[in-house]
């Protein structure tokens, strides 16, 4: 009989190890609380209440789509999930963005290749990014920039897990020493917070070094090399070309699917030291029940874990005390990454790929998708008027916006994204879209006549709005956003545990868990899930491959730099840019060289 394997939780985590485990011959099943809907944070929704017959009801997404070329885990999954005639399955509809584009208040926007430039055109463009941007930035910014870049790619993987990660992004950049000031300027918008809060949803006062300067190195390398995509996209709605093939091929091997199934307790035998099982509660019927495996899999988010681990738990394991540590509100950990769709009566196409609102309050992404979607036309969609999509996504839910609202004191004012109705969240981001992108003395790319409709994630839950904020815009808790993402903050890697745990039956899956990606994304998921599926073959002996594990690139030109940096951190020195002795190793080498050629 093959070992059983029970999954509580069915996003990204969970079917990636309900992925692995099938293929290898165990039984498994999935407990998830989404009435319909699987993939968990990576999902699309359809928008309520908007189809009419013969028309699909309108796409919205829950949060960021983007697939970067560093990622190995989820597209190696990906190329596995069989879709039409795609040979590489629905990887094969992963679609590269040619631009990025930083729109600015009151400038024109920064548009740049996001890949290395392969044609004349990625020249053109690169060039007048670089020449005409009219950025703000000084020499020193440039130079300072530069010095922590080429520091990151110089220091030792030990140093930069050990040290940086003790480190804030904000500190490691010196942005204090640059500005002085709480108002941003140019060093801090275009090297440190701007991207920090737009591509990650990350405090940038608060996110570890280690993981903030693993990623920018990852993007960076990624544009430097001439056959890579550093970002790609889907060429339709989320659900409709990854996430719905997934389940259907996840069924077809064997998987049992249970939704609208929320886990309430996990039972921990002291005897045997090992959970006896799960209780989920159904939440159409309301009938609790226990389900009971060889191996359990948690699969849920941060805030969600916290509340399953019990004393009894802690006990057999005392790492899984740092779970309900790691998600206290006063650790800041949990941060909010929602989208907004517009609907528009044109289709506006801003640039080939993302746009980021550098100087927006609450760190607004956007992406025109049309243009990406070929085969799911917009006229498919609710009653056929709708021509354009924006999907945007708003990183920075507790800055103030820049419109002014009625508020509980009589008074108006400007209010935080928390605070917001739907209604005004939606009129706050339209006004922040038209502030970037509608550049004076041009015409405007927005207005109000060619919005048709919005929609707001419905994770965003204003009944609830009562979180107090505290110091540095972050919350102190997440009672109104159903699903808040994780943020590695400095310091947290010696709180988060390992895949498999101290139990001998209990492995856990969820971006909270240690990996070599160390940030919350679809990547990061599926590394980790593939991280319990290995745990539970060791566990179980069966005698099946182990999932395959990728490390961060680590560009091979530098090695030996790294490779003196480690003996340098060994000796408890500080990282040093001056090597006089490779200097004159290389000179005397390509003296060689040229000696050798000239020979020849």
């Amino acid at each position: 009989m093959p070992k059983k394997i029970v999954i509580l939780g069915g996003g990204v985590a969970g079917m990636s190890a309900a992925h692995e485990l099938i293929e290898r011959g165990f039984a498994v099943e999935i407990y998830e609380r989404q009435p319909h809907y699987v993939g968990g944070k990576a999902r699309s929704v359809d928008v309520p209440d908007s189809a009419t017959p013969g028309h699909q009801p309108l796409p919205g997404e829950h949060g960021f789509r983007f697939f970067p070329g560093f990622y190995r885990h989820i597209t190696d999954t990906m190329k596995r999930i069989p879709y039409g005639q795609n040979r590489q399955g629905v990887f094969d509809n992963l679609v590269p963005t040619q631009r990025v584009m930083m729109a600015r208040t009151g400038k024109p926007p920064v548009a740049a290749p996001v890949n290395f430039p392969k044609t004349r055109a990625d020249w053109q463009a690169l060039l007048d990014g670089l020449l005409h941007a009219d950025t703000g930035l000084t020499d020193s910014d440039k130079k300072l920039f530069a010095d922590r870049v080429w520091q990151l790619l110089t220091s030792s993987y030990e140093r930069r897990q050990q040290s940086y990660e003790r480190v804030a992004w904000w500190q490691y950049m010196s942005t204090d020493q640059q500005c002085g000031t709480r108002q941003p300027c140019p060093y801090e918008l275009y090297c440190v917070g701007g991207l920090t809060h737009s591509l990650v949803a990350a405090q940038p006062q608060l996110m570890s070094t280690k993981t903030g300067g693993d990623i920018l190195l990852q993007l960076l390398l990624l544009m430097a090399n001439p056959g890579a995509h550093t970002d790609r996209v889907l060429n339709g709605p989320t659900n409709d070309v990854w996430l719905n093939p997934w389940l259907q091929y996840l069924k077809s091997k064997g998987v049992v699917y249970h939704h609208n199934q929320l886990t309430t307790a996990l039972h921990c035998d002291p005897a045997t030291r090992l959970i006896s099982g799960a209780t989920v509660l159904d939440l159409e019927t309301q009938q609790t029940r226990t389900v009971q495996a060889d191996y359990y899999l948690a699969a849920v988010p941060l805030e969600r874990m916290a509340k399953l681990i019990s004393p009894d738990m802690v006990k057999l394991d005392p790492t899984l005390g740092f779970v309900e540590h790691l998600s206290n509100p006063h650790l800041h950990t949990l941060n909010w990454m929602n989208g907004v769709q517009f609907y528009l009566r044109e289709d506006v196409q801003l640039t080939k790929g993302h746009v980021i609102c550098i100087d927006s309050p609450w760190a607004i992404t956007v992406i025109s998708q049309p243009q990406f979607w070929p085969d799911f036309p917009m006229s498919g969609y609710g009653d056929g008027q709708a021509k354009g999509l924006l999907s945007v996504d708003v990183s920075n839910w507790f800055a103030k916006g820049v419109l002014d609202w009625p508020l509980d004191d009589g008074t108006t004012g400007r209010k935080q994204a928390c605070d917001c109705t739907l209604d005004e969240i939606v009129k706050e981001v339209w006004a922040q879209l038209e502030q970037s992108l509608n550049t004076p003395g041009l015409p405007p790319l927005l207005g109000p006549d060619i919005l048709l409709r919005a929609y707001v994630d419905a994770d965003i839950r204003p009944e609830l709005l009562s979180a107090p904020v505290q110091a540095l815009d972050v919350p102190t808790r997440s009672g109104h956003n159903d699903e808040p993402l994780l943020v590695n903050t400095a310091n947290s890697w010696s709180l988060r545990p390992e895949a498999s745990t101290g139990i001998a039956n209990l492995f856990l899956a969820a971006d909270y868990v240690r990996t070599n990606t160390d940030l919350a994304t679809m990547e990061g998921a599926n590394e980790a899930a593939r991280r319990a599926v290995n745990g539970i073959i060791a566990a179980s002996g069966a005698k099946v491959p182990t999932c395959r594990i990728w490390e961060l690139h680590e560009p091979g030109v530098l090695a030996v730099l790294r490779w003196l940096d480690r003996r340098r951190f060994a000796q408890g020195l500080p990282w040093t840019n001056e090597v006089p002795w490779l200097g004159k190793l290389l000179h005397r080498l390509n003296y060689l060289f040229h000696q050798f050629r000239r020979f020849k």
